[in-house]
């Protein structure tokens, strides 16, 4: 079985990255949100990375290309109705995942595979509500897709052999390393360390033992790293770390009111939107 028509479910910042590295490996990708606001910007975004998969691959004619392929529907029967791959990457609370593949469930071809590319849920947690669970997995991206081109692969206990493979696959000729994890875990490989790493920083940052700032410079002058937590934490964005951290401890709600109240509230929620912990241009 081989993948080729994609539908991404959510156009946000990673499912405008997701659209995007798909169509520049040359497959036919459409996205999918709730309304022309939603597109509108996720039109922008892909406009924006352009110039990102130019300058990373120095192919600027196929970069633009690819943006030119990509179609974007509010009309998610027609968003589907092809579709060999559909991946989702719709806000991380699962009533609205369970609302949106019951939909999915009674548009979508018998054929089609169902992807999550949920960082905190669980595939099983999603499973019942997909009306195929041989048929679904995990398919999970890191930001920032064309530089940190992993993509874990992680079924459940029903998902078939042939549709994992075509999942892997399918990673393959869309430019990532395929990371085969061998049997469910929450935060699969890459957050497993990230999250409690984050977590950390914005504990230290509640309890007032340093500002942002200061612990981002504290963690990379210590460890060398590029970024700190609080940029990586404007890199994934705010609404999915206050999804995360409401779901956490007392210190982590905390943290979550603290993003919402001095942050989410006010339009700044990180990169994307321009300012978050800090301001980009």
């Amino acid at each position: 079985m081989q993948l080729t028509n994609t539908t991404v479910l959510g156009t946000g910042v990673l499912g405008s990255q997701i659209l995007f590295q798909t169509a520049y490996h040359g497959l036919p990708a459409i996205g999918f949100d709730i309304s022309d606001e939603a597109l509108h910007a996720a039109s922008g975004r892909l406009d924006a990375l352009v110039a990102e998969y130019a300058s990373f691959f120095g192919d600027p004619a196929k970069a633009q290309a690819a943006r030119e392929s990509i179609q974007l529907t509010t009309d998610l029967a027609q968003a589907v109705k092809g579709a060999d791959l559909v991946i989702e990457a719709v806000p991380e609370n699962l009533e609205i995942k369970e609302q949106t593949y019951h939909k999915l469930a009674a548009l979508a071809p018998q054929h089609t595979i169902f992807a999550t590319n949920s960082s905190t849920l669980l595939p099983s947690d999603i499973a019942p509500f997909t009306g195929r669970p041989e048929k679904f997995l995990a398919l999970h991206y890191a930001n920032n897709i064309w530089k940190n081109n992993t993509g874990e692969v992680m079924g459940t206990a029903s998902t078939s052999a042939e549709a994992y493979e075509a999942v892997v696959d399918f990673a393959e000729r869309t430019g990532l390393v395929p990371i085969r994890v061998l049997k469910e875990q929450p935060g699969y490989v890459l957050n497993s360390p990230l999250v409690p790493f984050l977590e950390s920083a914005s504990h230290l940052l509640v309890n007032e033992v340093a500002d942002a700032a200061t612990i981002d410079t504290t963690w990379k002058l210590g460890t060398g790293a590029p970024y700190g937590p609080f940029e990586i934490y404007d890199i994934v964005g705010l609404n999915t770390a206050y999804h995360i951290s409401s779901h956490g401890d007392e210190t982590s709600k905390k943290f979550a009111e603290l993003l919402k109240n001095e942050y989410i509230d006010h339009g700044k929620l990180g990169v994307a939107t321009g300012e978050g912990f800090y301001k980009y241009n």
